[in-house]
């Protein structure tokens, strides 16, 4: 479907309208998220806090990959310049991403979702599967072998991009100078060992919600093969306490960003009540939390 068949140019403006005031708001609010974690832990040490900490800091990495992920739409920032250079330094280089590679990619997901061409199809298409089989990727995930994957895999390449091009932008040394950046910080304050929960998120937490994030998304949808994004792409209503694990900065709203990808993340939720005034969403169903989604995507 196209939103031009249901809506005016205006009323599609309303919600493709970017701001850098909200933009810079959301930015901050993740940053003083994960501030408040650490400092929340240097106060009240104990087994228990850090483990907290460490699911809590898993949810502000995605929501740094949220971020990422509208400045690569050049959808947060009403300026190209901001979304390029505070979507890759003050979000994809902590979560070792790199903006314009991942950009890349994710475009050509936009371009061939619905069909067997979609890049990201092996990350979803095995859905619905059996407990035993979800329980294993969730093992596999909190024990930090999907982690260990994604780390070495990134290395790889940052070391393949060193050769070509050392000093050019290079997301390796971007990844070090902003990991470094946030030990300095602790180190200054006299709790530089709390950095570790950084990577230990990372290699962890982060994982096992970037696949939960991926299997909302697109996993056992009506018809994975439909070109029709309702068909093809899930929102899921989130609880409040869902939100900042799985879905922050209204990412589980998927279908209105497949729907039209250009509205910035703190439109989504009005977009979601627009289109649904105009019947769009007649015949979509949507799950209302996880462990009603997840019923339907892995089944007993």
């Amino acid at each position: 479907m196209k939103t031009m068949d249901v809506a005016t140019r205006e009323e599609i403006a309303l919600f493709t309208e970017r701001s850098n005031w909200k933009a810079i708001g959301y930015v901050a609010f993740n940053w003083a998220c994960v501030a408040a974690i650490f400092c929340g832990v240097a106060i009240w040490t104990h087994p228990l806090t850090i483990l907290a900490a460490i699911a809590l800091l898993g949810g502000r990495q995605l929501g740094f990959a949220a971020l990422m992920h509208d400045c690569g739409h050049r959808a947060l920032f009403a300026n190209d310049r901001a979304n390029d250079v505070i979507g890759q330094w003050l979000c994809a280089y902590l979560i070792l991403s790199d903006l314009p590679r991942y950009a890349s990619g994710h475009l050509k997901h936009h371009a061939f979702a619905g069909t067997r061409n979609d890049p990201d199809l092996p990350n979803y298409q095995a859905y619905p599967i059996t407990k035993q089989s979800f329980r294993r990727k969730i093992i596999r995930d909190l024990t930090g072998q999907t982690g260990w994957k994604v780390l070495r895999a990134t290395w790889q390449r940052g070391r393949a991009d060193l050769k070509q091009a050392p000093w050019n932008g290079n997301a390796l040394l971007g990844h070090v100078i902003m990991n470094a950046a946030l030990f300095a910080v602790l180190f200054a304050f006299g709790e530089g060992l709390l950095y570790l929960m950084w990577p230990v998120a990372f290699l962890t937490t982060y994982m096992l919600i970037a696949r939960l994030r991926q299997v909302a998304e697109h996993g056992a949808v009506p018809d994975r093969y439909d070109l029709d994004p309702r068909k093809n792409t899930r929102t899921t209503l989130v609880r409040w306490w869902e939100q900042p694990f799985v879905a922050p900065f209204h990412l589980n709203y998927h279908l209105e960003h497949h729907i039209q990808a250009n509205v910035p993340c703190y439109n989504l939720p009005a977009f979601h009540r627009f289109l649904e005034s105009k019947g769009v969403f007649e015949q979509t169903e949507f799950p209302t939390g996880y462990r009603e989604l997840f019923a339907t995507t892995v089944p007993a």
